[in-house]
């Protein structure tokens, strides 16, 4: 019975909240969809944070949608030992970024009193969830070995049957705690998004990945 509840019913429920929220929040509000950046109040931190999440987690969502999209070309990716052991340390690697990114989010906020005084109740909730989803994903990467192969046999199917409106959690129900709480967070998230800063990734400017350093310049007008 909580399987299902937390693996059939949830996922619905939380993709009908994420999606609708959204697109009220849009409607509503647009001019809210942003990460509301902290940058001016401190600067050194939140550089090394945002680089290193972002540089981290998006990979690593890429990797994820395409073992859920297209998984005989996944497979067929990890089809030798040379490529599935490439494959393991770029997942480690990047699974290392994001959490140390996310890690210093926290303690950044943590420290610095402004940052702390603009951070809200949800944030903090987001800050935490989002670091628990990575702690997770590790704990998979480091104890549950070769992931890119069992993942396409195991969260391929789960999420290809709820896709298909003919949910089968006994894909996953027979998983490690540590494989649930992963999959359970990842669609708390979504369902969190429209109402946090994530919101801002239904508008991500993917080009700000490959663009320029964009450099500011102040300057002070003379008082005639």
């Amino acid at each position: 019975m909580l399987d299902t509840l937390l693996f059939v019913v949830f996922p619905y429920v939380a993709l009908a909240i994420g999606i609708v929220g959204t697109i009220y929040r849009y409607l509503t509000n647009q001019y809210s969809f942003t990460s509301l950046s902290s940058q001016f109040l401190e600067n050194e931190l939140q550089f090394w944070s945002s680089t290193l999440w972002h540089y981290g987690i998006l990979p690593t969502t890429v990797i994820h949608l395409a073992g859920f999209t297209i998984p005989k070309v996944m497979a067929a990716l990890h089809s030798t030992p040379e490529l599935l052991y490439l494959s393991e340390l770029a997942g480690k690697v990047l699974g290392v970024m994001a959490l140390v990114g996310v890690a210093i989010m926290i303690v950044r906020r943590l420290t610095f009193t402004k940052i702390r005084a603009v951070t809200t109740p949800v944030d903090w909730i987001i800050l935490i969830l989002l670091f628990g989803q990575v702690f997770f994903g590790l704990i998979l990467a480091f104890a549950y070995r070769w992931g890119a192969t069992w993942f396409i046999h195991t969260a391929t199917p789960w999420m290809v049957s709820l896709a298909a409106f003919q949910p089968d959690p006994q894909y996953i129900t027979a998983l490690p705690l540590a494989h649930k709480v992963h999959f359970f967070t990842g669609f708390l998230l979504f369902a969190l998004m429209p109402f946090s800063r994530l919101v801002h990734l239904a508008t991500f400017p993917l080009p700000y990945l490959w663009r320029r350093f964009q450099l500011v310049i102040w300057t002070r007008r003379k008082v005639v």
